[in-house]
């Protein structure tokens, strides 16, 4: 695993820094001077704490837009490295209890991946993790099953590459199932329960694919 840099470290932490200036700055001018009851530190605890995820969904996507994650293999010391290691970090010390917690409602982790840059079509949900939400582009009426894991990212020793997961419409993705990076799936197609969708796989619109590493198990229906 290629080591983050310390500029990169510092890039992030003024990022974090102007996150918690500006949460503890809007707490402090709108929410002090409520009427908050006996409970009044507490309350403004918990709204700081809101203020800095919102305000951290807000500066990452600023940040994205700026600097935004490229597709294909990370030179190191390019700008591109920064961008992915700034998500990265983003991702460990933010978003990682946001994204892997079992507390969270199904639809509030919609909201939550499309704030973050995740693609996701009418009524699709999911209960797994979805790693690189900016990589990650779903249909309608999608389901990724629970504890599911999909990625877009590949790292091999100090290699780091980023692959955009495409996945279709009416989509079924099982619980327990893993979806690497560079992964396409196409309409009406199934990936069973525990499967293991190993980089760059293609699947067919309407196959059913299982196993580890997942191969097709039944084929798409021929058309009428």
């Amino acid at each position: 695993m290629r080591a983050i840099k310390p500029g990169q470290i510092a890039v992030f932490l003024c990022l974090l820094a102007l996150i918690l200036l500006l949460a503890i700055g809007t707490t402090a001018l709108v929410f002090d001077r409520l009427p908050l009851g006996d409970f009044r530190g507490v309350t403004l605890v918990l709204l700081a704490a809101l203020m800095v995820y919102l305000y951290a969904f807000l500066v990452y996507r600023v940040f994205l837009a700026l600097l935004p994650l490229h597709e294909g293999e990370v030179a190191e010391h390019s700008r591109h490295e920064l961008a992915a290691n700034v998500n990265i970090l983003f991702y460990l010390l933010l978003f990682n209890s946001l994204i892997r917690t079992h507390f969270l409602p199904v639809p509030l982790q919609r909201l939550i991946y499309l704030a973050l840059g995740a693609r996701l079509g009418a009524n699709t949900y999911s209960a797994g993790a979805l790693l690189d939400p900016p990589l990650t582009r779903i249909g309608s009426n999608t389901i990724i099953g629970h504890d599911a894991v999909i990625f877009a990212h590949v790292i091999e020793g100090a290699r780091l590459e980023l692959k955009a997961v495409t996945i279709g419409n009416t989509v079924t993705i099982g619980a327990k199932a893993v979806v690497m990076a560079g992964v396409q799936i196409g309409d009406n197609a199934i990936v069973s329960t525990g499967a293991v969708v190993t980089k760059d796989t293609r699947i067919g619109a309407g196959e059913i694919w299982g196993g580890i590493p997942a191969r097709r198990i039944k084929s798409a229906p021929p058309a009428p």
